[in-house]
């Protein structure tokens, strides 16, 4: 793909040059160089990032402390023995885990196009519930930064009567291949104070999302705020007749809003199985990747739409 007025190879340069100093720029435009500067960050040995950060009692600072080397070995004596291996296990996740392990697809990312009205950007808002979103300028592999609710609520709220100019509010984007540790990005979002990062590909489409939250939550486990599905919203049916659903969704209570058992067959060993993600993994004997389709012997699908190496997370399910 040519070097175009979308900006996409911009924005492959920007996922590069996260290791160049402030002063320096891409030298070429060239796909090729690009594609090559893309993969040689695949080499990265360690998670010792070129990004200056202050270790700090802060709850980030002791999060990135312990990413150092220096710090494999020390032990905190007043922790527990449960908090320990927990903290452990989290730093080894953002030691082993890379971007395109943990970020939201792209058919999943929420974004607003630059030309967007005031009115409609207020309504994206409130019916994502987000608090930030990816600003692009014609589609998704053009981004130009993103959009924070505080700042339209400071600008236009209380009937505020500034011309609304989206362009003026915008704030810096991280841009970051997949193949960067997450313990990388975590270092660079702290030390910039920028808790969103697009996942640019070699060929400078945007790949995927992640924010400052999915980092966290490799750490300590999952966030829920009150944007999350609640329980007893465990899954919502499209327009198409399709069912996105968690992972964790009770399996007899699905079966039964769909009117169909999913494990009365020879081939499904029901014992165990409680959740529509312990069904999925038992069909495919492993965690399946996030985009591959698990098809169940009595005709559903089940694609997986986020997952990490660990565990599926979100279920799309086609019933026939």
């Amino acid at each position: 793909m040519n070097d175009s007025s979308d900006g996409s190879s911009s924005a492959a340069q920007r996922a590069q040059a996260l290791d160049a100093t402030p002063s320096k720029s891409p030298s070429s435009d060239d796909t090729n160089d690009v594609a090559a500067e893309l993969r040689s960050t695949e080499a990265q040995p360690t998670l010792e990032a070129d990004v200056p950060v202050a270790k700090s009692d802060s709850f980030f600072g002791r999060i990135i402390g312990a990413l150092s080397p220096a710090d494999d070995t020390r032990s905190d004596a007043g922790a527990g023995v449960n908090a320990g291996a927990r903290s452990t296990h989290g730093m080894i996740n953002l030691r082993r885990l890379q971007l395109d392990d943990i970020a939201i697809p792209r058919a999943d990312i929420t974004g607003v196009a630059l030309d967007i009205s005031k009115d409609d950007l207020v309504e994206v808002f409130r019916h994502s519930g987000f608090t930030r979103l990816p600003v692009y300028d014609g589609n998704l592999d053009a981004p130009v930064g993103l959009i924070h609710l505080k700042d339209l609520a400071l600008r236009h709220g209380f009937n505020g009567s500034k011309k609304f100019d989206l362009k003026a509010m915008l704030r810096e984007l991280i841009y970051a291949p997949p193949s960067m540790p997450t313990g990388v990005l975590l270092q660079k979002m702290q030390a910039e104070r920028i808790h969103m990062a697009l996942v640019i590909d070699e060929y400078g489409g945007v790949d995927g999302l992640v924010t400052i939250e999915d980092l966290i939550e490799q750490v300590i486990g999952e966030i829920e705020d009150e944007h999350d599905v609640a329980d007893a919203d465990m899954w919502s049916q499209e327009t198409d007749g399709s069912y996105l659903a968690l992972a964790k969704t009770p399996l007899d209570e699905f079966e039964h809003h769909i009117s169909q058992s999913l494990t009365d067959h020879e081939d499904i060993d029901e014992e165990g199985i409680d959740t529509l993600g312990g069904l999925v993994f038992m069909l495919s004997g492993s965690v399946p990747a996030r985009g591959e389709v698990v098809k169940h012997p009595a005709g559903p699908e089940f694609e997986v739409i986020d997952a990490d190496p660990r565990r599926i997370k979100r279920l799309r399910v086609r019933v026939p």
